[in-house]
Formats: structure tokens, sequence, C-alpha cells
């Protein structure tokens, strides 16, 4: 039943990520952005779990909210096996997967801060329709 919840056309494919940065400046968090870009719906629950992923995992600065809401998203579609092709591109792209190390040139919450997040978002959502779409994540 979730996975009918997914949008795999090519053309959502394509603006998966434009989704999630409007998602985000809408002030969801990362996590609930990447997994709402490439939602054909959502659902409280799903917005509530996810919240919890933002700022790396609660709060801690763990894992980047942005990869754990695109592992969701993956998983929900039934490709959470290639999980690790997003982690992997991810952090070919933004040297770290990380969110403390991913932030520590900004100050917490700063105008910068929150750019850094968008576009990493952006990304993370990018990565996740292309697996998602079966085409190459390979830089």
């Amino acid at each position: 039943m979730l996975k009918k919840l997914f949008a795999t056309s090519p053309e959502e494919s394509q603006i998966a990520g434009e989704k999630a940065g409007s998602y985000f400046d809408q002030g969801y968090n990362c996590a609930q952005s990447v997994l709402l870009a490439v939602c054909g719906k959502s659902s409280p629950e799903m917005l509530e779990i996810a919240k919890s992923f933002g700022a790396g995992i609660g709060g801690a600065k763990c894992l980047c909210g942005a990869v754990s809401g695109g592992v969701m998203a993956l998983s929900l579609k039934g490709k959470g096996r290639q999980s690790d092709r997003l982690v992997a591109v991810f952090r070919q792209r933004h040297r770290a997967t990380c969110c403390s190390v991913l932030s520590k040139p900004y100050l917490w919450k700063s105008h910068e801060h929150r750019a850094s997040c968008r576009e990493l978002t952006v990304s993370a959502a990018e990565i996740v329709a292309k697996i998602l779409g079966g085409e190459s994540v390979l830089d």
C-alpha cells in the first residue's frame, strides 16, 4: 500500500530536487522534504516519523536528515537495498554524510547554514529520484 504513495514517472524524477527545496522553504525539515519530494501523497504518520530525523537524527547532528529521508523513501518504494548507492553518491558529492561535518562551517540555523542544508536536501532528493527512476547516479 505505501508503495502507491510514490510517483515514479520521469517527469517526477526530474523535478524532485525542486520539490524538496520548495518543501524545505515551507518549513519542513530536510528528512521530511526529501520524503515528500518523491511522494505522490503524504500522511501525517510519515511526516511525524521523518520529523525525528531532521538535524541529524533528533538534533544529534549525526547522519544527515536529507540522507535519512532518502533512505526512507527508497525503503518505502521497495528499493531500500539501494540505500548504499544514495550514501555513496551523497558522500562523493558532499565529502560526508554526517550533519555535524556538513554544518561545521556555519553558525547553526544561520542563513548560510539553512542555505547549505537546502542545497543538501535538493541534492539528496535528486539522487533518490535517479535511483527510483533507474537512472545512473554516477557523477
